[in-house]
C-alpha cells in the first residue's frame, strides 16, 4: 500500500503582466494558506516520505510553506516537465518514485491535477487553488501505478471549506 497526496499550487498573484506565467509568485491568499495546508498534513498525520514539485516559483513558494507547516524535514525534488504537462507525464514520474518512498506528495498545476484526482478517483472532483487529494493506493511499488490502480480519495481538503469563504 502507498499513500500519495496531490496539492495544487496556493493562489498566485497576477500583479505584474509582463511576468512569465513559470515566474508568478504567490498573492497574500496563497501566503496565507500554504502554512494552514501544512497544519492540517501535520494534523491529520499524513507527512510525506519524499515531495516532488513543478518549478514554477508558485509552486516553490507553496511547497515551501507546507513543508515548514507540516514539518517536513526530507529534500524536495524540483522537476520542469511538471510545468505544464499531462496526467500521463505525472504518473510516469511517480512510477519513478524510490520504493522505500511510502507516502509522496506531488505539487503541481491544474488542469492536470484537477484530471489526475478524478481519474485516480473515479469521480469528478473540483480542485482549486491550494487543494489536497491524499490516496491511498494498493501498490507494493511506484512502478505499478496506472490509471486503473485501485486508489482510495481518503480526503479532499479545499481551503474555502475549512476556513470558510471570506478566509479564502
Amino acid at each position: 500500500m502507498k499513500e500519495l497526496l496531490i496539492l495544487r499550487h496556493a493562489k498566485s498573484s497576477w500583479d505584474s503582466p509582463t511576468l512569465d506565467d513559470h515566474d508568478r509568485p504567490l498573492n497574500k491568499r496563497g501566503l496565507r494558506d500554504a502554512p494552514r495546508m501544512g497544519e492540517l498534513i501535520r494534523e491529520k498525520g499524513c507527512v510525506p516520505d519524499h515531495v516532488i514539485c513543478s518549478t514554477a516559483e508558485r509552486t516553490r513558494q507553496t511547497v515551501h510553506y507546507v513543508c515548514e507547516g507540516c514539518k517536513f524535514g526530507g529534500d524536495v525534488e524540483f522537476l520542469e516537465t511538471l510545468y505544464g504537462t499531462s496526467t500521463e507525464a505525472y504518473i510516469r514520474i511517480i512510477r519513478g518514485v524510490r520504493d522505500d518512498v511510502g507516502r509522496l506528495m506531488v505539487v503541481g498545476h491544474n488542469p492536470t491535477l484537477e484530471d489526475l484526482v478524478s481519474e485516480l478517483s473515479g469521480e469528478d472532483h473540483r480542485f482549486p487553488t491550494a487543494a489536497l487529494a491524499y490516496f491511498r493506493v494498493s501498490i507494493k511499488h511506484w512502478k505499478d501505478l496506472s490509471r486503473e490502480s485501485e486508489a482510495e480519495l481518503v480526503d479532499l481538503w479545499r481551503p474555502k471549506d475549512l476556513w470558510g469563504k471570506d478566509e479564502s
